[in-house]
């Protein structure tokens, strides 16, 4: 079976009129760069700040344009090689950030422009961070970073209006804290690092602080804001730049937002199920169904439970050779029909009032080959590595990160993403500073109680199939023998109750230890899901006969 057919954008016109405004005598550049960013460095961004993906065609959600005179490149990483190379016309050179001999986007500016250039970027979508590094490159060659409007805006035809939509105060049951205490805590933040105030500008970071939330970003319950929290009065000599003291502490979760984690996770596992058990009976008699149809059913079961309120990113409902996508979007008409003979990828989540999700099981409807049941069962062993890790005081989840990847190197196999992220609490579904995986970032912060982390291995093969098993973490003390150094031992306890498909397991690959952690954890699914379903039902009988001990 194909995948889901997938069409570039012709991007001649707009790639034409932008180039044209570049050499107009008002901007005068030699290259405009269009990162994906917006005006607050969001991940993920209103329609009408999808700059990046309307000049070039590709959708994913990270990435980086260069448009200069006479080419035009696009930067991404290994998430999205194979998204790119579908999305992206022939007026574009894809660059796979990462692979050997490919330049970052700094280098290709220095190595591909003639000396003296003049760079034009939007300094509202930049951080004074990346704008440093670009001067420091582009002083190698002589050239020059030019501050210029955002010249994709005057180009843009028919660009969405911006959003502003209704705001939602949260009562301390869910939060916790009230905003006071929580500025308090700032200002305090700010006296212990001799700083006189901090310019909020990332929006997570607002709807914490001020315990609102919004719909202004799909699938994100923020709004547009910028917020300044000071002890006098601020001067530019008083500028410092550091990363966010509101960014650290929204990370740390408290006990009442831990526990509506904890409690909407067994609401949404429900969910889950019964949509897991309506598409197998669906499949099984014969129903064609496309992977949109999956995504929006997936919909109707979470609209079902309590607290819903939308969904946290858009579903990625994936059949065969669509699920090596890694950040696939099914849409009509291009959705492939669900194939009950190939492997079926399912990664989603929701925003509830008390929390939010993510969410992935991989899934065979009927007999997965040797080498789909070996590929699945190396990243079982990866999430259980994980799951079970125990570390100490000041450990980061770069360092970790290795235990996910173990058992797939040992078949020569590995994965393009990171392990894990921090989950907002009814907030974005992708929240730092922490992280678990290979980026370097990722080893500046360590992980400590009170953290979110997801856990999420995968593989992946172009053409064929993807495979990824994910749960949302907490990190907690953990009870050890001894404590070297003095030092506190942590580990994690997971709060994502769906079963993992055991036709998928090759039993003969995993330790006695590895078996008894998967029926344990089937143990607790039953134990912990089967009241929020209906007796006699599709989930309640799927989720009876998946949780069986191997």
């Amino acid at each position: 079976m194909s995948s889901a057919t997938v069409t570039a954008t012709d991007t001649s016109d707009r790639i034409s009129k932008l180039r044209e405004l570049m050499q107009s005598p008002e901007y005068n550049v030699n290259a405009f760069v269009i990162p994906s960013e917006d005006a607050h460095q969001s991940e993920y961004v209103a329609e009408c700040d999808e700059r990046r993906a309307y000049i070039s065609g590709f959708t994913g959600s990270a990435g980086l344009a260069v448009v200069s005179l006479d080419s035009a490149a696009l930067f991404t990483d290994g998430r999205y090689f194979l998204q790119a190379s579908q999305q992206l016309d022939s007026n574009w050179t894809l660059m796979k950030s990462g692979l050997p001999n490919v330049p970052t986007w700094q280098e290709y500016l220095v190595k591909n422009l003639p000396p003296g250039s003049r760079i034009g970027i939007d300094p509202l979508v930049f951080t004074a961070a990346d704008a440093t590094k670009l001067e420091k490159e582009l002083s190698k060659s002589g050239s020059s970073l030019i501050p210029v409007p955002n010249l994709v805006d005057f180009i843009w035809t028919n660009r969405p209006s911006r959003p502003a939509h209704k705001l939602l105060t949260l009562s301390t049951a869910t939060t916790g804290r009230t905003h006071a205490e929580k500025i308090a805590q700032l200002r305090q933040e700010l006296e212990k690092k001799a700083v006189v105030g901090c310019v909020v500008s990332g929006l997570d970071e607002i709807a914490w602080l001020f315990n609102m939330r919004g719909s202004d970003v799909h699938c994100n319950p923020v709004f547009f804001a910028y917020a300044i929290v000071t002890q006098v009065a601020l001067g530019k000599e008083n500028i410092v730049e550091a990363r966010s003291p509101v960014t650290d502490a929204k990370a740390i979760k408290n006990n009442t937002e831990l526990e509506g984690m904890r409690q909407c996770h067994l609401r949404d596992a429900a969910a889950v199920i019964n949509y897991f058990a309506w598409l197998e009976d669906q499949l099984s008699t014969g129903s064609r169904l496309d992977e949109a149809d999956g995504a929006e059913q997936l919909q109707k079961f979470r609209a079902e439970q309590k607290g819903f309120v939308g969904l946290s990113f858009d579903t990625i409902s994936s059949t065969g050779p669509n699920g090596a996508i890694i950040h696939y979007k099914p849409e009509k008409p291009t959705a492939s029909i669900i194939d009950p003979k190939l492997v079926y990828l399912c990664d989603s989540g929701g925003q509830y009032l008390d929390g939010t999700t993510d969410i992935t099981r991989t899934l065979h409807f009927q007999t997965p080959t040797a080498h789909e049941k070996r590929c699945f069962t190396r990243v079982l062993q990866g999430h259980i590595a994980i799951d079970s890790a125990i570390f100490p005081d000041g450990t980061t989840g770069y360092s970790l990160d290795i235990l996910s990847r173990r058992a797939l190197w040992t078949d020569g196999l590995d994965f393009r993403h990171g392990t894990g992220h921090g989950v907002g609490a009814f907030l974005n579904v992708h929240e730092g500073p922490h992280g678990c995986g290979p980026r370097p970032a990722y080893n500046e912060v360590a992980l400590v109680p009170g953290m979110t982390l997801t856990n999420e291995p995968g593989y992946y093969e172009d053409g064929e199939f993807g495979i990824r098993i994910e749960n949302v973490l907490l990190v907690r003390k953990a009870k050890t023998e001894h404590r070297f150094g003095g030092k506190e031992y942590y580990g994690f306890e997971h709060i994502t109750f769906v079963p993992i498909q055991t036709k998928m397991i090759e039993r003969s690959l995993l330790t006695s230890a590895e078996i008894d952690w998967i029926n344990r954890y089937h143990a607790e699914c039953l134990e912990k899901v089967e009241p929020y379903l209906e007796k006699g039902s599709l989930g309640y009988e799927w989720l009876k006969r998946e949780a069986v001990p191997i």
